[in-house]
């Protein structure tokens, strides 16, 4: 399956700025149609977020991380966000978080 152009745009500023080793994104626009905060073009995404950035930090604080590395794309791109953010330890322990990332 071939990521789309936004998706591809939030993965690799996640991979820049957060110095993840593993970013799984999901466009999940297409379930999303139809609702008022896509009629701006905005896209509904899931997110998997992998990085030592997050060590020691709360999950609020480990999302706020996300946020700020994808403010330029929240604009415009991103009308909703769902994301899991974990360190490379939580990430090799998650079972879950492997098969189709599905948690």
């Amino acid at each position: 399956m071939e990521e789309s152009d936004r998706a591809q745009k939030i993965k690799n500023a996640l991979l820049l700025e957060l110095e993840a080793q593993y970013v799984s994104v999901v466009d999940q626009s297409a379930l999303h149609e139809g609702h008022a905060g896509t009629q701006d073009g905005a896209g509904h995404f899931r997110v998997v977020a992998v990085s030592e950035r997050f060590r020691g930090l709360s999950r609020v604080a480990a999302q706020r991380l996300v946020y700020q590395a994808l403010a330029d794309l929240l604009t415009n791109d991103i009308h909703a966000l769902s994301m899991r953010t974990l360190t490379p330890e939580e990430w090799s322990n998650d079972e879950r978080s492997h098969v189709g990332d599905n948690g």
